[in-house]
């Protein structure tokens, strides 16, 4: 009996042994055969990791602006009583045209930021005498810079037939110059002081490459409209207002404050605010 447990203990253990020779084979196999085919690892920095990093990189960095502006053509021009018109059926007739003139003295950045505010586009007239100091040239060029084309009402606001050639040529091309140092651009617009104009006048801003412009109308000058309420009133409620109205208004105080129930009221009368860009110039 003894000897047979002795021989069952001997032939387990005999058995285990090779049991575990044949595991250590097996894996022994194993490994020669990663060693001979090894597995490729993905890399830390894939070409579509790469590619993707190179994507974000150039997402983080500021995109260059374009370094030229979209002219869009012309869709309207000036009619003979300085209303504007289409000059094809595709363009909105029910329009108007706002213009700040005797700027930039006191109220004209404030006027610009307003219009700017209510997506209303503008086109500001500049005298020259309003331009003699560096803080007079920097409230240029925050309305030039909001956007706003700049127009020329001569240097000193003088009666144009009263003057000379000479001082008539003074008075125009001379404040293009000054604009152009100003803002780098010379005005595409021209309206002389009191509407005055002359033969003279008339060839310089031809030769100048302007478009000559009055107006339809316009109260804040007069009395009994120099107040926000009362101008905003008139200028909304005037019979005659029409479409392709060429709004004339200044750089004053109660103007200025008027100038968002003005532009408000006329939207609420169905009128589009006229971008003056889509304006035939010369």
């Amino acid at each position: 009996m003894r000897k047979g447990l002795m021989l069952l203990f001997l032939v387990m253990v005999l058995g285990a042994c090779s049991m575990e020779e044949d595991v250590e084979a097996e894996q022994d196999s194993v490994n020669a055969e990663e060693k001979d085919n090894p597995v490729e690892q993905p890399e830390e920095n894939s070409e579509g990791d790469e590619k993707a990093a190179e994507a974000g990189e150039k997402g983080d960095e500021p995109q260059e602006e374009e370094a030229y502006q979209q002219v869009s053509e012309p869709l309207y021009e000036l009619a003979g009583n300085w209303a504007v018109k289409p000059i094809d059926d595709q363009a909105n007739e029910k329009v108007a045209l706002v213009t700040i003139d005797d700027a930039p003295d006191k109220f004209s950045v404030d006027m610009a930021k307003t219009l700017k505010e209510l997506e209303a586009p503008a086109i500001f007239f500049v005298n020259g005498h309003f331009l003699d100091t560096p803080e007079e040239e920097e409230k240029l060029k925050q309305i030039h810079e909001l956007g706003f084309p700049i127009g020329n009402h001569t240097f000193n606001h003088a009666s144009l037939p009263s003057l000379t050639e000479e001082e008539q040529y003074e008075e125009i091309v001379g404040l293009n110059d000054r604009v152009e140092e100003i803002i780098g651009e010379r005005p595409e617009f021209f309206r002389a002081p009191f509407g005055q104009n002359t033969d003279y006048s008339k060839q310089l801003v031809e030769e100048e490459g302007m478009l000559l412009m009055n107006w339809t109308y316009g109260y804040d000058w007069e009395q009994d409209y120099q107040t926000a309420s009362a101008i905003a009133d008139i200028m909304v409620e005037s019979p005659l207002l029409a479409d392709g109205a060429n709004l004339l208004m200044h750089d004053r105080e109660w103007t200025a404050e008027g100038l968002d129930d003005i532009v408000l009221g006329l939207e609420e009368k169905g009128f589009e605010i006229l971008d003056p860009l889509l304006i035939k110039r010369p």
